[in-house]
């Protein structure tokens, strides 16, 4: 009995300070990885379809006291961190658009500042100087036809308004007037519009496959940074791996802006989730800047999405860059000075293993669960503590951090539902028959739909095992069970015969390599000089890539980088292609 009084002890302690109730076998999370583990809301969209869904997207980050509030699509609420790691979900005392699309807030005069997009087309200013409680009241004046809002107040107290959500309009911002309710004061200034001619990664499509449609410029966010201004915005759609985040840069809010010859700035087209658009900026720690963006799930709708982080700096030449290498593995929190941003070195060990289940619904077969698609899922016939699903990393491995996605199958849910939560034990064992609990969340009743684990200490293994006790939806689904940690071999060697070949489209280039044994996947790195390489692109079991993302009239350097389940190889010789 005393026993039990300690371990429900412990967990209120953990309740209080993280949304997630964390048992005694694992420590203070000291990493994350995308996608972000929220309670994300059910969106109502499409009532007559009657299609349930998670999503979280357009995410508006603001530092308010020290502290971090964000605001997200169609949430009926907002989420709360002290150290951008841990949040929790705030439901408001009152709140005024119930159905809101792509918010933007800011930090003025010890107040947050919040402003949306509405279906209706119009919108106020909101604020409130206690967003824990969430007392928003209104300005008296209304904003109208501003979809994808960004509310920015420079340092001498001026404030704008930027917005544009259209594939065929340009981002516009005007100035406003603080002193009469941020009223317009000025002339609507056209910025710049897509230009998909000339920049790869604007066009429309998977892969930015579609030479039909124009992709869709949206998504406007305002950063300063000493005296340059950079407007974020995104491109070419939400629903594509290929959505992520460009920069042009100014001297001045209203422009005139320069394209950064580096975009786009914030981008992951590879690997288990995908995207990295629609965000925002903020410092966040140590004064280092982190940029919050949307993924694309994109299974029961279009619109279904997910939140990442990524890391983001300024460079000696004044160019913002990022680093979404490894982007879905984990990485240092922004709490843990020195490391912040740092990838682990954690090697993904359940790729493509063996996997036994308990039972299986229908086509959707237990190989989905390892096969690094958020898209692919297993269902199982039931949702009952049952259901098991065991992986066999086929030889003993240190395992450091469990990521467990679970996927929305026929969830039946909408709006912001009570009680929704997800209890689980996952077992690990080198012989199959003796087993080690390397996760409990049996006493949990905390909603996880994207649950990471970082275990209190490694545990060597070979065989992992998920025993369901409950999921609030009808039937268990599992998008990903995955298993970061190092295996006992060898790093692979560097890659050979890598090759690029612009095409007659220099927009588009065809990359090819020699595929090598005991390799898992490759990492694409591209970039405007020997030193910027900061774009990538993963891939798994492949031994070419076609990149339709350059910019016309700029010069590139490549290189590239094998990685097992035992580490990452050297990087190739950097090649420049003119």
């Amino acid at each position: 009995m005393q026993k039990h009084i300690k371990k429900v002890f412990l967990c209120l302690i953990i309740l209080v300070s993280a949304p997630v109730c964390i048992q005694a076998q694992t420590t203070r999370m000291q990493t994350y990885c995308n996608p972000l583990n929220l309670d994300y809301t059910y969106a109502i969209y499409d009532a007559e379809r009657n299609i349930s869904y998670r999503s979280g997207a357009d995410p508006a980050v603001v530092k308010f006291r020290g502290e971090y509030y964000m605001f997200v699509t169609r949430s009926m609420g907002y989420w709360h961190s002290k150290d951008l790691t841990n949040w929790s979900f705030i439901t408001p005392e009152k709140w005024y658009f119930q159905g809101s699309n792509a918010p933007a807030a800011h930090n003025y005069k010890d107040s947050v500042l919040y402003v949306t997009g509405d279906p209706s087309g119009s919108m106020s200013v909101l604020y409130t100087d206690n967003p824990k409680r969430g007392d928003w009241k209104p300005l008296p004046y209304i904003l109208n036809d501003l979809q994808d809002p960004d509310l920015f107040i420079d340092e001498d107290g001026q404030a704008y308004m930027f917005w544009g959500s259209s594939n065929t309009f340009p981002l516009r911002g005007r100035k406003l007037d603080r002193e009469r309710n941020f009223r317009p004061s000025g002339e609507v200034v056209e910025l710049f519009r897509l230009d998909g001619e000339k920049h790869g990664w604007e066009r429309f499509g998977e892969n930015h496959g579609d030479t039909v449609l124009k992709g869709y410029m949206e998504g406007a966010w305002l950063t300063r940074y000493k005296n340059k201004y950079y407007m974020q915005y995104a491109a070419p759609g939400t629903e594509f791996n290929v959505y992520g985040d460009g920069v042009y840069m100014s001297d001045n809010p209203l422009g005139p802006y320069t394209y950064a010859p580096n975009n786009p700035v914030f981008y992951k087209p590879g690997g288990f989730a995908n995207g990295a658009g629609h965000g925002s900026t903020v410092r966040g720690p140590g004064n280092m800047f982190w940029h919050f963006a949307s993924m694309s799930v994109s299974v029961n709708v279009n619109w279904e999405r997910r939140l990442c982080m990524f890391p983001a700096w300024f460079d000696k030449d004044g160019l913002m860059y990022s680093n979404t290498s490894f982007g879905d593995y984990p990485h240092y929190a922004p709490g843990e000075p020195g490391k912040m941003g740092q990838f682990t070195g954690w090697m993904l060990l359940s790729y493509k293993k063996p996997v036994t289940v308990s039972s299986t619904l229908g086509d959707f077969s237990a190989g989905n669960i390892t096969d690094e698609s958020i898209r692919s899922f297993w269902v199982a016939e039931k949702n009952d503590d049952q259901q098991w699903v065991m992986i066999d990393l086929l030889k003993p491995a240190k395992a450091y951090a469990i990521q467990l996605n679970y996927h929305d199958y026929k969830s039946e849910f909408y709006g912001r539902v009570p009680g929704l939560h997800h209890r689980y034990i996952v077992e690990g064992s080198q012989d199959g028959r003796k087993w080690v609990t390397l996760i409990d969340r049996s006493d949990s009743y905390a909603d996880v739909p994207n649950d990471y684990v970082e275990l209190a200490s490694p545990q060597t293994v070979r065989y992992v095992r998920y025993r369901n006790i409950h999921v609030p939806t009808r039937n268990l689904a599992i998008s990903g069970l995955r298993i970061f940690g190092l295996g006992q071999g060898k790093a692979p060697s560097a890659v050979s015969d890598f090759n690029v070949q612009r095409q007659a489209d220099r927009r588009n280039a065809r990359l090819s390599w020699k595929q090598k044994k005991g390799v898992q996947g490759y990492n694409i790195l591209w970039g405007i000089a020997p030193d910027k390489l900061y774009n990538s692109w993963m891939v798994y079991d492949q031994g070419q890539l076609d990149l339709r993302n350059l910019s016309r009239d700029q010069k590139y350097y490549f290189s590239i980088e094998a990685f097992n389940e035992n580490g990452v190889s050297s990087r190739s010789r950097v090649i420049e292609v003119q």
